[in-house]
Order: structure tokens, then sequence, then C-alpha cells
């Protein structure tokens, strides 16, 4: 969040070297001086007011820290949006830009609150604040200047880098490990303020792990003043209240929405400023729509951010202001919506939908999704019921997305649950390499196994043991192994991504006051989890499907087809006689062994191929 892009950064290097405390004091020590020595012994607070820019938008900017205990605030602006972040000492906070209001409460978030709270207090200098270890102080060079540079690890904390500059002993950079990137910002114009020295600038940018910085991610704070010792309170840092910009237009407090199960991703119909919209429900997202859509409701995006998902690609995102959103009679009055071009999305889905309603709508309301009856229930937070004979699993909140404790065949996992991901379980990449789950699950070849923001989302599919949550045990999942660098899959905070292959069999209810998701078995529970069985990914183009992807010695690798083929027929039946996601439904529950005829177009040409269904991976592991 903002409070990211203004904080000292962290680094974590992969290692912490404990070394004599002289080495690391000495250098700490010579900063404090260069920064004003010893009048910091007598600084308690620090507010900031300026502007924050980023993506092309502005905006008026604030913040507040609490030098003796560690706590702070900001609030901030930015084009059409604003909000606001915090640390109240106990906890880290975050205000949306439409109002809903969190605490940020899993690990990953726990421990950089606790790292910018030892920044915010000059734990470097008063360890009796917040105590912190360190690594060997080094010499590097970097565009022909020399910098001291030091890891040090807060108590409860990530490790933090810190470099100086050489000649004056100021902090000149941070560096962060943020999930698979790293997050660089940089600090200049420092001027003196009561004996002082404070930066008055910074700029915050991301690197990839190909070392590549995509100035969309780009945000700068200007200070226009810096002042010390103003006067704080305990209500300065405290969570504020969510403001009152939802309801629900029925009586009793509770309304229900049927939708349609799409390639296990939930539509549903709902309007924008009264007119009528088709949205796909993520708990893994945001409010989001196209710029075909933005535009059809008259909404105009502002800005240039970047934006990511399982994809590898970075893709433009605009802000933007609608007057309401409704689901049923759910409203959210003043909603922000990401402006973002989904790519081929609709022709992976064969499915046209406007763009996305989720976390805003989740946080709002208590929400059940009944998988079985195709009904999304939402209801005021009082009026909310789980399900009977639900399984209660606890969350925390990771940025907007629900995580669960659990196991996997023994393992200990931390999972998003993503009800716009079609997949059942698909394990991220860091987690796969550190426990050497390629060979532990027999994983079939790499091959496209999903689509989103970004493009395609390559794995290797494999069959799982058991999946534990809380109570409940979910056996023989087909999943697939995460093994690329880039996108959300990439990160090393969670292990796997929970999708709609597995949630389907439940209805599924969400309280995000008690951050507790419920989960009932349905009459779709029982069988095993089936997978696709030709090695196609297939997307809709018109009256035909065109091939995008073969997985290596898979049934359609056999049959000779390639990427970039088009199919007009399967089995005799007319491509057009059926949908994709029906389509995508025969050739994952056929039998092994079904002989299909396919009719395919390669360069121009007509052609014919016998395509034989065959399992990809195994029915059981064992």
């Amino acid at each position: 969040m903002v409070r990211q892009m203004i904080a000292l950064a962290l680094l974590a290097f992969g290692f912490t070297q404990v070394v004599r405390a002289d080495e690391a004091a000495d250098l700490l020590a010579r900063w404090k001086a260069a920064s004003g020595g010893a009048h910091w012994d007598a600084v308690k607070s620090v507010r900031t007011d300026g502007t924050l820019s980023a993506g092309g938008l502005s905006g008026a900017f604030d913040a507040l820290q609490d030098v003796e205990r560690g706590r702070s605030n900001d609030h901030y602006k930015l084009g059409p949006i604003e909000g606001a972040d915090g640390y109240d000492g106990t906890v880290a906070w975050t205000r949306d830009p439409g109002g809903e209001v969190a605490v940020l409460d899993a690990p990953e978030a726990k421990r950089r609150a606790r790292s910018q709270a030892w920044l915010d207090a000059r734990g470097y200098w008063y360890p009796s604040r917040i105590g912190a270890s360190y690594g060997k102080p080094e010499v590097r060079e970097l565009d022909g200047r020399r910098y001291d540079v030091l890891v040090a690890t807060p108590d409860g904390g990530d490790p933090v880098t810190l470099w100086f500059d050489a000649r004056t002993h100021l902090l000149v950079r941070t560096e962060q490990k943020q999930g698979a990137d790293t997050a660089t910002t940089s600090f200049d114009d420092w001027r003196d303020v009561d004996g002082v020295k404070l930066p008055f600038h910074s700029a915050t940018f991301l690197t990839d792990t190909a070392g590549r910085v995509d100035e969309r991610n780009r945000s700068e704070v200007q200070a226009s003043s810096m002042k010390v010792n103003v006067t704080v309170s305990d209500a300065d840092f405290a969570m504020p209240a969510m403001a009152e910009t939802a309801r629900i237009d029925a009586a009793d407090g509770v309304t229900r929405v049927p939708f349609e199960l799409v390639n296990n991703h939930i539509y549903a119909q709902g309007s924008i400023d009264g007119k009528s919209a088709r949205f796909l429900v993520d708990t893994g997202g945001a409010n989001l729509l196209t710029p075909a859509a933005a535009k059809k409701f008259g909404l105009a995006g502002e800005g240039k951010l970047a934006g990511r998902g399982v994809g590898e690609e970075v893709v433009d995102v605009a802000l933007a202001h609608a007057g309401e959103v409704r689901l049923g009679d759910a409203v959210l009055s003043r909603p922000v919506f990401y402006v973002m071009d989904l790519g081929k999305l609709p022709a992976v889905e064969g499915y046209d939908s406007d763009g996305l309603v989720g976390y805003e709508m989740f946080r709002r309301f208590g929400v059940t999704i009944d998988y079985a009856r195709h009904e999304l229930v939402l209801a005021e937070p009082a009026k909310f019921a789980p399900p009977a004979g639900a399984h209660v699993v606890p969350f925390e909140l990771a940025e907007r997305i629900p995580i669960v404790q659990g196991k996997l065949d023994g393992l200990p996992v931390r999972i998003s649950i993503d009800t716009g991901s079609r997949v059942s379980l698909t394990l991220h990449s860091p987690f796969v390499r550190e426990h050497g789950l390629v060979d532990k699950y027999h994983a079939a070849p790499d091959a496209v196994v999903g689509w989103g923001v970004g493009g395609p989302s390559r794995g290797r599919p494999a069959r799982f043991g058991t999946l534990e949550l809380g109570d409940l045990a979910v056996t023989g999942i087909a999943g697939d192994l995460y093994t690329g660098d880039k996108g959300a899959f990439a990160s090393p905070d969670l292990s796997a991504n929970l999708g709609g292959g597995v949630l389907r069999h439940y209805t599924v209810a969400f309280d995000y006051g008690a951050k507790k998701m419920y989960l009932a078995p349905n009459a779709d529970g029982a069988g095993v989890d089936a997978f696709d069985r030709s090695g196609l990914w297939l997307l809709g183009a018109g009256d035909a499907l065109d091939v995008a992807d073969v997985a290596k010695d898979s049934a359609a690798a056999r049959a000779g087809l390639r990427e970039g083929d088009r199919i007009t027929a399967i089995g005799g039946e007319k491509v057009a006689s059926r949908g994709l996601p029906e389509w995508r439904e025969r050739l994952r529950t056929l039998p092994a062994g079904t002989k299909l005829a396919i009719a395919y177009e390669r360069g121009g040409k007509a052609a014919q191929a016998d395509l034989v269904l065959a399992d990809r991976i195994a029915k059981q592991w064992k």
C-alpha cells in the first residue's frame, strides 16, 4: 500500500550474519551524527505533509510517526481515490479507496509492520524501543558512488537493508523483498528541521526477478512541510470506522442473487449506475472493469498504474469512480473501479463479462455461495448466518485475500481462497521447490493450466492426496504445481491457491468481520476430481476453437495437433453446437480411451486427426 511506498524499505538477502555489535554501531552512529546527533534524543514525533505521485496521478499526502513507540498513520489522495494506512502499536490496518477497513494480520503483514515500526521508532539508535540483529557492514559501489551497506533484522520483523552515502553518511537507499519482487526506495533532499535532518523527497519502484523495472510501479512523495514534536494521541493511530457506503435495500437485510457457474467461475448479474452489468465474483480480486465496460457505463479511467495477476505479464491499470454498484439489493455507493484490459480472457472463458466484484462486497457483507443452487446470498453483518453443518475455518487477511492454514499430505500450508480461479489447487513455485514436490507428486510435463490477468499461467499437473482444513479433509484433488518466477503464484509468502474446482463441492460462506470461512458439503461432493484428458488449451474463436497450447506427451500431442491449429469439429459435432465450457467439460469427463475425430485447419488448409483421450495425472496419489 501507499504506506509501503514511502516507508524505509526492507530487503531479505537470504542470510543474517551475526557480527560484533560495534561494527554496525559505528556505522549507525555516523548516520546519527550526520543527521542531527543528540538532537534526535528529544524527538518524539514527526509529521509530514506533501504530495504523492504515481502512475501519472497525484494528490495530497500526510503522515504521522510516533517516534517513541513506532506507531504511524498516513492519508493520501491519488487522482480520483483516497485512502489511509496505519499501525497502532499492535496491528497494522488499511482503509481502502472504497472505504473498506481491515486489520492486516497475516504473518508477512505483521513482520512488515514490525520492521516499519522499528524504522519509525529509530530503533537502530534506540534499541530499547525495538531491538534488531545486524549483518556485517559492506562497502559497495553503484553508478560510480560508494556506499556503506548494512542488513538489519528487527525483532519480530523482516530483514532491512540500509544504504548510506560513504561521503555524507546519510541514508540514501533501502531495499525490500515484496513477494518475488524487490522494492527499492531512494531518499534525498535532506533538510534541517529543528536540529535534525529529514528527507523531503523519496521514490519507490519495484524490480522483478530478471532485474527489470516497470515505471508504472514508481511512486514519489515530495514533502512541503516536515515538523517534529507535534502532539500525538492514541486516536491518531487507531483503526478508523468503515465509511457508511454499503447497504442492502431489503427489509430483512438479506438479498439472494442467482448466478451461472462457468468454468468453475461465478457470474452474477448486477448493475452500475442503473445499467445492467455481468460480474465475475472473485474473492481474490477487487472491483474491476474492462476498458470497454468503463466506456459503456460512462466512466473515465485516470492514471496508468501497473497490475498483475496469475499471468507473467504486467498490464496497465486506471482508476474510476462510479455512483453505485449493485448485486441484487446489495449496494456500494461511490465505488472505486480498477480499469484493466483482461486481454484474451473472454476467449479463454468462452463467456463475456464486464469485470469483477470482489473484496469490497465480501468485506461489507456476509456472503454465502451456494454452488449447488447457483445462488449468491449477501446479508448485512448482523443478519449473516453460516450454513448448517458447516466446517469452520478461520482466516487471515493479506492485502484483500483470505488466507487459511492447513496441511497437504502432512506438509503445513498457507492457502489463499480464490473463487476467481477455475483450478482446484495451485501450489506456489517457492513451496514446490522447497519441498521437491515435482518428484513427490510425479507431476506431468509443463503446460498451460490457467489464464488470467497478465496472460496464461503454466504449471505441472498433479494429483494430490489429502488437504486438511481444520476438521475437514479433502481427498484426491487434481491441481498443478507452478514452477515460474513471476506472477501471483511466485510469491514465497503463500503455499497454494484454492479455487473453484474444490469450492464448488461446498456451500461456502465468508464472514470477514469475524474472519471465518464456512464449508458445508453439498450433493456434488463425492467422486474423483476430474482433470483434462486432451492436453489442449483452447480459446473461443466464433464457430471454431483456437489451440493456444498442446501439453507435451498428451493425447493432443500424440494426435499431431499443434499450437495455432483451428478446430472446427469434435467427435462429428460442429464446434458451434456447444459453448467452450461444455467442450472443456467433455474433454475432462469423457473416459480415457474415448476416440474423438477432430476436424481442424492449419495454415488455411483443412485436416483431420483422431484424438484418443488419456489420463495426464494419476487417478490417486500414493
